[in-house]
């Protein structure tokens, strides 16, 4: 196996990846792109001797030499609010310039056909799976649903707050959890037979936000409330920065229309496992906020 370079190795992600790898792969053969080599979340990764390279996606001349000697390159997702496109062009490029074979990229999950447009996210998306597809690469498009860890950043802290409350729908998000789409991107690295694939890596189980208020109910042993609100309402409770607004509200109304809901099963096949429910994810969360209280 040829040497794996992991982006974005710091953020939520990136590193669950990588620490998933290093139990798969030596750390000679692994490499990683960060903007600060030297900082304390990839230091001990560097003592077990991990490559890391001082770069960004806007550098195109610091991915080329990251990219040197690569075989495969794990593009995670450049954040919200910047110039993606520049961004994901200049890592498929700078890979296909520096002699990668695959690159691995984690986009944003969505039904056939479907006209769903969330700010900041899914035209930019898009743009990086045609030029991916258009670059002659072999690859891997993982297309991941919304995270179980951001649920709270959607419905607000229920026990927090005691109840669950958001514009009105009833439509259900099949939500997974960052470690196992981390592991989804560590079998896709480690195996052969996912080039030029599509995956849609969706949770085993959808629930709604009812749903998931009646869980944090029952889990707590809490009243926990279910209640729809008017989305000007919902956005002042949130109390998030202005320019947040279309782009908080967009993933919202995508869950309560149901864009999320549909169950592949592709990461239950790529992991080899059942991924972790909506139930057990909160579970495991309200247990540690007790161990820490």
């Amino acid at each position: 196996m040829g040497k794996i370079l992991i982006t974005g190795a710091t953020g939520n992600l990136g590193s669950r990846t990588l620490d998933l790898l290093l139990k798969k792969v030596p750390s000679n053969q692994v490499a990683v792109l960060v903007r600060d080599p030297e900082s304390e979340k990839i230091e001990r990764f560097v003592k077990e001797g991990v490559e890391a390279h001082r770069g960004d996606y806007f550098d195109y001349n610091s991915l080329l030499r990251a990219f040197d000697g690569v075989e495969k390159v794990m593009l995670i997702s450049a954040v919200a609010f910047t110039d993606r496109n520049t961004q994901h062009f200049n890592v498929i490029a700078a890979a296909k310039q520096a002699g990668v074979k695959q690159v691995i990229f984690t986009s944003i999950i969505r039904k056939e056909n479907s006209n769903l447009i969330l700010p900041e996210v899914t035209m930019s998306d898009l743009f990086a799976e045609q030029t991916l597809k258009a670059s002659g690469l072999d690859y891997t498009i993982l297309r991941n649903p919304p995270y179980l860890e951001a649920m709270n950043s959607f419905s607000g802290d229920a026990l927090k707050f005691g109840g669950v409350r958001v514009p009105e729908g009833s439509g259900k998000v099949a939500a997974a959890s960052l470690d196992d789409l981390a592991a989804a991107n560590v079998a896709v690295l480690t195996q052969n037979g996912h080039e030029n694939n599509t995956y849609h890596l969706s949770g085993s189980e959808a629930s709604s936000f009812a749903d998931i208020a009646e869980a944090i109910s029952e889990i707590s042993e809490e009243n926990i409330t279910y209640a729809t609100i008017s989305e000007n309402d919902y956005l002042e409770v949130m109390g998030r920065p202005a320019v947040t607004n279309d782009f908080l509200l967009g993933w919202v109304r995508a869950i309560n229309s149901g864009e999320f809901s549909e169950t592949s099963g592709d990461l239950e096949r790529l992991i080899g496992r059942k991924p972790m429910t909506y139930k057990e994810f909160f579970k495991k969360q309200i247990s540690l906020s007790k161990v820490e209280d």
